[in-house]
This record gives structure tokens, C-alpha cells and sequence, in this order.
């Protein structure tokens, strides 16, 4: 199994379940695992042969600025879905995490896996 990853995706977001979070986009940030076959696309050295990270992070980004959930667990569990059903990813890993949700601690997420991880 290959893996194609994108890290500390920032994504500005209603998030959250206190009045002020329904009012005010914060940043959350996604790191994302997917399994994909690549030896195609290394033989072909063309694009349609891949995972194409670009249009993929661009689907997420433009789902997430849109959103308006109340918690993470549902927005990481909407995103995932998008990923595996809009992109044919069979497996993922996702952390979604909320930086500064917490005043004593760096971060606050989530990480969830969907999907049968290809062997």
C-alpha cells in the first residue's frame, strides 16, 4: 500500500458549541493519510494516474469554509466522507485538530481512520 499524505492543511471554519464560535470562523487544521495505488502513475508520469492532492485539497477546503458544525467529530466524519466517496480513496486516516481550544494545552483534535486499509 502507498500512502499520499497532506500536512497541516489551515482551513478557516465555524466550528465549535458556544455563541461565539457560531459567529466567528477559526482556523482548524487537517493532517490526512490515503491509501493509493501509485505504479501506474510512476509509470505513466501523468496525472489521471493518481490521487490528484490538488483538486482533492481544494474539494476539502471549499467543504470545510462552508460548514458550520457544531463539533469536530462531525465535521472530521463529513470530511472523510467526502475524500473516500468524491475521490475513491479506500482508506484514510485524518486528524483534525483545533488549536488553541484549550487554554492549557497546544491541541485539541481528533483522529479517526475510515475505510479497509489495502494490504
Amino acid at each position: 500500500m502507498d500512502i499520499i499524505f497532506l500536512r497541516n492543511l489551515r482551513i478557516e471554519a465555524i466550528i465549535g458549541i458556544f455563541d461565539w464560535e457560531r459567529k466567528v470562523k477559526q482556523p482548524v487544521f487537517f493532517d490526512i493519510e490515503m491509501a493509493a495505488d501509485i505504479k501506474k502513475a510512476a509509470a505513466s508520469d501523468h496525472i489521471d494516474d493518481t490521487l490528484d492532492y490538488k483538486s482533492l485539497s481544494k474539494a476539502v477546503i471549499d467543504f470545510v469554509e462552508k460548514s458550520e458544525f457544531q463539533l469536530v467529530e462531525t465535521l472530521a466524519e463529513k470530511v472523510a466522507e467526502l475524500i473516500i466517496h468524491d475521490f475513491n480513496v479506500p482508506w484514510l486516516k485524518l486528524t483534525l485538530n483545533k488549536k488553541g481550544a484549550l487554554r492549557h494545552a497546544d491541541d485539541v483534535g481528533i483522529i479517526i481512520e475510515r475505510g479497509s486499509k489495502p494490504q
